[in-house]
């Protein structure tokens, strides 16, 4: 059953998460050179099958004793703000154009920079983390792939404006306090349990 708490969780954290990484700026830099619903369909499509193994290995670790689950996503998600608060800023990606601007070889390019940028990327560690702290792979799939395709449509068609207005140090620094404090949770929760 399909959880409103839980997706909003999961959507703030992830898309706060998301919206300092390489692959909001590698969106933006790809919606500026090709037709931002082209771009749209295959970073979307990458997300979402990045969304769907995080989940099930999430999942995988919903069969340990509770405690030890806690316990590690405790760990994961303090490791997580760490690396948010520690990462220098990233550079644009560079992103080669395809030849021709047809659907197939743009979704195709913004598909594969996504899939391969995103492969064991925090945001796919958390919600990872996230699936198997709450036992919700619906829930969880859910608020993760929708934070990621908003992060996606705002760095494609929005992009500049947002980072002009809103620093990425606050953004970081909200998403590692979002982190830090589902860490501590999950650590008390391993301790008291």
């Amino acid at each position: 059953m399909l959880s409103i708490t839980v997706t909003a969780l999961v959507f703030g954290v992830v898309f706060l998460a998301e919206l300092p990484d390489k692959t909001a700026l590698a969106g933006l830099v790809l919606g500026t050179r090709y037709r931002a619903s082209y771009v749209f369909a295959g970073v979307a499509a990458a997300f979402l099958l990045h969304v769907v193994l995080a989940v099930a290995a999430g999942s995988v670790l919903t069969l340990l004793p509770q405690r030890i689950v806690h316990a590690i996503t405790g760990v994961l998600f303090l490791g997580g703000a760490a690396v948010l608060l520690l990462k220098k800023g990233e550079d644009e990606e560079e992103i080669r154009k395809p030849a021709d601007q047809s659907f197939w070889k743009v979704a195709g390019t913004g598909f594969t920079l996504i899939l391969v940028a995103e492969f064991g990327d925090l945001t796919q560690i958390m919600t990872a983390n996230l699936a198997a702290r709450y036992d919700d792979a619906l829930s969880v799939g859910l608020g993760a792939v929708l934070a990621l395709w908003a992060v996606a449509g705002l760095g494609i068609v929005g992009g500049k404006a947002l980072m002009r207005r809103v620093p990425l140090r606050l953004i970081t620094k909200i998403a590692a306090a979002l982190m830090l404090a589902l860490g501590a949770w999950s650590l008390w929760e391993a301790a008291a349990g």
